[in-house]
């Protein structure tokens, strides 16, 4: 049995697109995953599973699909990634709530620096491991940084990340 960490796009999110974490546990379970557990109110999940990585997400868009009645984004790595992309922050002097990770459908494009667009508020980014790495030093709530490469991908803080890592650790 192998665990995984499960990260939906636009859930819980300003308002739209609105799971409760006991539906989102139902729905796992009922797709046949075991040891599912959700971490706070933005679509975060940890199933174990016999499939592989791209068998887990069908699954669940699926379920998510027939519950929402509109795709939801799943985006699914091992426990292994996800701590390899808290490890590899290229900003270990941020807080965690001013760091986000990004977490994409594959690999940043080559151009990714190229194309975001600043406000010049210090923020930065650092392509990673189907991530992009984001400083927001004076917080992400008024921040008018573009990312393109992140429209397809969901973001977590660094706090979020360590957490989900914690709750893989435990198994």
């Amino acid at each position: 049995m192998s665990v995984y960490v499960v990260l939906l796009r636009a859930v819980n999110v300003g308002g739209t697109g609105k799971l409760p974490m006991a539906d989102l546990r139902r729905l796992a379970e009922d797709a046949g995953f075991t040891g599912v557990e959700t971490y706070i109110a933005s679509g975060n999940l940890v199933v174990e599973s016999d499939d592989g990585e791209a068998a887990v997400g069908r699954a669940l868009e699926e379920a998510l699909e027939a519950y929402a009645g509109k795709p939801v984004g799943v985006l699914v790595r091992t426990p292994d990634e996800v701590r390899r992309v808290l490890e590899a922050n290229p900003f270990p002097d941020a807080a965690g709530n001013r760091m986000a990770v990004v977490f994409l459908p594959g690999a940043p494009p080559p151009d990714v620096l190229d194309t975001v667009r600043r406000a010049d508020d210090g923020e930065e980014v650092r392509p990673g491991e189907r991530a992009l790495y984001v400083h927001y030093p004076n917080g992400m709530g008024r921040s008018k940084l573009v990312v393109p490469a992140a429209a397809k991908g969901t973001a977590r803080n660094l706090n979020t990340v360590a957490r989900l890592v914690e709750l893989c650790d435990r198994r």
